[in-house]
């Protein structure tokens, strides 16, 4: 049971960080350029902005690339000394299976 726990944690802290990553707000690089030190905002909060908020779908189908993911590289372990390896990224990809399967239920 402690094998499957680890694997379901390490599962969702990536998950949850691709997540978190897919919500934020691209810089842009333009409107910094060329701004004085003492035009630059600052204070608390001032380097703050809102995170895109993301729809269902592509909740699901970000999950279904780290799925295809962990899956991908466990195909590309093929030798013996990385069994171990593969079958942790099977397994992880097992959770967040039935993560989406049950949200479909």
């Amino acid at each position: 049971m402690r094998a499957r726990d680890k694997a379901a944690v390490s599962a969702l802290r990536a998950t949850l960080g691709a997540l978190d990553n897919a919500e934020a707000v691209p810089v842009d690089a333009a409107h910094l350029r060329g701004v004085a030190l003492e035009e630059s905002p600052s204070g608390a909060g001032a380097t703050e902005a809102a995170r895109q908020e993301l729809s269902e779908g592509r909740v699901v189908e970000i999950v279904r690339a780290e799925v295809a993911e962990r899956l991908d590289a466990a195909t590309q372990l093929t030798a013996p000394a990385h069994a171990d390896r593969a079958a942790r990224l099977r397994a992880e990809a097992a959770v967040l299976l039935r993560f989406l399967d049950e949200g479909r239920g």
